[in-house]
């Protein structure tokens, strides 16, 4: 006990003098007056009502807007509350230390960026396919645990990540997760996070691009509103950088109105002659997809990837909150049962699998998520104005895509559950024509008529609605029938619809670009071990070489997901859902080690409580995708299934030829060794941090930190959304002596 005690009374020099520079801001006192203890308990109030309804419902259907009450209340005092204790107690926060943003400017990566642009940027990177297509993908067993989880999981593992990986990489200049591991954990764990790292965030680009292909393929509305989006974005880098500096909210009306023109302009584009350009295959959509991704990961970050990410983030919040206005207007019911026969069975047509442990597994986004990870170790931590600022880039961010969440499910339970599984069941269960689906929705307990699925379809102008999965279709039409009820009637449902179709590309798709960037980034880190030049992230040779080599890499897993026999999103996403929690698992070994090397062990549990849960949750899908003897869910026993076919000159549908049932076999084959070799590096990671941890409890003055020294900044800037009277004083004297006041901060 003595020797642990140690730990928190010797104290490095530089760790007691970062004490004292922040004791005034943690000792100020944070204590509530009765009108703010009114306040936050009335909040408390409606998200523990909004709960009881959704908790207690016991088959009468409910509205959605207790889920919104119960949503939008936990993150209000999760916020409020926890986020302030990590920021001020556990990492406490410095906001008279530089960041890397402005001691290393240079004008490409790193660049210190208004906070709300980099709220922008940071939110439009982290939200791709996870918190729209996960939710109603896990629907299928009932709104009840995927919601629990959305919302737990992001104030006490989600948000967390993302904030603690943030203010680590920031304060070693912004190194990437892989880079942070391998320096802080040692060389073989280290080794096998870089390679963990970058082999996971291959497949995550994949499926993100796949996402978007499926949703802008054959539709020139979405592809041109979406291609007008960069012209739009590179306008207002210019306008930020070169002709108006520093005035965000000018050109942020200037970008929006364009937008909104961009996107009426879509229709218009769809109906006219221009509309067979605008109609591209998912093989060309592969190849431009590639061409932008490149070009955007070596531009200057100023010029397309914050500006456009921030423009995009205008249509997701606007989209996702006039949905919870839509909800609470309309005040549609949850037709989906609470928790459905599926949860307990684990025969659900959409996935297969239990409860636990694939609905942690299906939903990532939202909750949790290794993506975010780098992110928050990629391009925000070179971009940061100030330390102060973490908790609103960091925490603020991940509620808002866990709300995006919400929304998702909402829109998947409030449409007939007989709709929902004809859409989301593959065409092998439920056939290819409305009379097949059905009678295959009523074998699974639902009821829907030809005509009704007939209907739906042409209410939203498709030919058909069968088999639609992959999530975005679906949150389509909830989102059409929820905007239809308060503007338009069933006369707008098409509009609707083609509308969320488009905006679900365009969140996904600024993940896309922000992704590649980040994963160039890793490849020099581990590039610049062999030669030192890659370690300058912004070294032309290197970027280049690096930036081709990602785009190849996820290129060729899109391009074999596009043309997958079994589907690429049915193929992909589980495999993307374990990926992406075993990558969330290296982000919290990776910030546990660096709270208790850095004196701050009895803080320890709030990365290391998220840790235990994420690796126990993620290790045992992985090894039931690996070993489990179901072909729907063990990816070798598939394989068994189609080579055994092969050997007896069979063809198992959905394959339609030999070469189609090769290529099952093969992919299979490759998602099963992934699944291992990810969970195998993973082990070696934790095991590794493990130890270190040990070591470091052990010998707290023999722990080695790899943190940039403190320097002193000269920038003065708000750390939340609105600045305060204080800091309003404080930008004021700045500006007075002739300081340097983080430009446009206080606009």
């Amino acid at each position: 006990m003595a020797r642990i005690t140690t730990l928190f009374y010797r104290r490095p020099a530089a760790r007691v003098e970062e004490d004292m520079r922040v004791r005034t801001a943690t000792q100020a006192g944070h204590r509530l007056g009765p009108r703010s203890i009114a306040v936050w308990t009335a909040v408390a109030l409606v998200g523990a009502v909004g709960w009881g309804m959704l908790a207690l419902a016991r088959g009468e259907e409910i509205s959605a807007a207790w889920m919104v009450a119960a949503a939008l209340g936990s993150y209000a005092i999760g916020y409020r509350f926890y986020s302030r204790f990590i920021a001020t107690r556990v990492l406490r926060v410095d906001k008279s230390r530089a960041t890397p943003a402005e001691r290393l400017d240079n004008g490409i990566d790193f660049h210190p960026t208004d906070r709300r642009v980099l709220l922008g940027h940071h939110f439009a990177a982290i939200a791709g396919a996870g918190p729209l297509v996960g939710p109603v993908l896990a629907a299928q067993m009932g709104y009840l645990p995927g919601t629990i989880w959305i919302v737990v999981g992001v104030i006490f593992a989600g948000a967390v990540q993302d904030m603690v990986t943030l203010f680590f990489s920031m304060r070693r200049d912004g190194k990437s997760l892989g880079q942070m591991a391998r320096e802080e954990i040692g060389p073989v764990g280290g080794a096998a996070a870089l390679l963990a790292v970058l082999a996971i965030m291959i497949i995550l680009l994949a499926v993100l691009a796949l996402v978007v292909v499926n949703a802008l393929a054959e539709s020139p509305w979405g592809t041109f509103s979406i291609g007008m989006t960069i012209p739009i974005a590179l306008f207002m880098g210019f306008y930020l950088r070169v002709l108006r500096p520093g005035r965000v909210s000018e050109v942020s009306l200037i970008g929006v109105a364009l937008l909104l023109l961009a996107l009426v302009s879509g229709r218009w584009v769809a109906e006219s002659s221009w509309a067979d350009t605008f109609t591209l295959e998912p093989g060309t959509l592969v190849i431009w997809l590639l061409v932008y991704s490149f070009v955007a990961s070596i531009l200057p970050v100023w010029m397309l990837l914050a500006p456009r990410d921030y423009l995009s983030t205008f249509m997701k919040i606007g989209t996702i909150g006039l949905l919870a206005i839509g909800v609470i207007v309309t005040l549609p019911t949850l037709k989906m049962a609470g928790v459905t026969d599926f949860a307990g069975v684990g025969d659900g047509p959409v996935f297969a699998g239990s409860l636990f442990p694939f609905v942690f597994i299906t939903i990532a986004c939202g909750a949790l998520s290794g993506f975010h990870a780098l992110i928050s170790s990629g391009t925000t931590p070179k971009m940061i104005q100030k330390e102060t600022q973490v908790r609103m880039i960091g925490f603020g961010s991940m509620l808002m895509e866990s709300f995006v969440a919400i929304m998702a499910m909402v829109a998947a339970c409030i449409i007939d559950p007989g709709l929902y599984f004809a859409m989301n069941a593959p065409a092998g269960v439920i056939g290819d024509n409305v009379q097949a689906a059905s009678e295959a929705v009523q074998h699974l307990g639902y009821t829907i008529s030809p005509d009704q699925l007939a209907a739906a379809a042409k209410a939203v102008e498709e030919q058909s609605l069968l088999s639609r999965t992959g999530g975005a279709p679906t949150l389509a039409i909830g989102v059409s029938e929820i905007f239809s009820k308060v503007v338009g009637g069933g006369g707008m449902k098409a509009f609707w619809y083609h509308f969320a179709i488009m905006f679900e590309a365009l969140f996904i798709l600024t993940a896309l670009d922000a992704g590649t960037r980040v994963g160039r980034f890793m490849l020099q880190d581990m590039l610049g071990n062999v030669y030192k030049p890659f370690r300058r992230v912004s070294w032309w040779p290197g970027l280049l070489i690096s930036s081709a080599v990602i785009v190849a890499l996820w290129g060729y897993f899109l391009w074999v997901g596009v043309h997958e026999p079994l589907g690429g999103i049915n193929q992909l996403f589980p495999l993307f859902g374990i990926a992406n929690q075993l990558l969330a698992a290296v982000a919290l070994a990776v910030c546990t080690t660096l709270l208790i090397k850095s004196g701050r062990l009895k803080w320890a549990w709030v990365t290391g409580i998220p840790l235990v849960w994420d690796a126990v949750v993620t290790l045992t899908a992985s090894w039931q995708k690996v070993f489990s003897s179901d072909a729907k869910v063990g990816f070798f026993q598939q394989r068994s299934n189609y080579q055994d076919a092969i050997d007896q000159g069979k063809i198992l549908p959905p394959a339609k030829t030999m070469d189609d049932m090769h290529t099952v076999v093969t992919n299979s084959t490759v998602d099963g060794v992934l699944s291992a070799l990810f969970a195998v590096l993973v082990i070696v990671v934790l095991a590794d941090a493990a130890r270190t941890c040990v070591r470091a409890i052990r010998d707290p003055g023999g722990a080695k930190l790899t943190e940039a020294p403190y320097v002193e900044s000269k920038l003065v800037a708000p750390a939340g959304l609105v600045a305060t009277k204080e800091e309003k004083a404080e930008q004021t004297a700045a500006a007075a002596a002739g300081a340097g006041g983080a430009e446009g901060a206080g606009r």
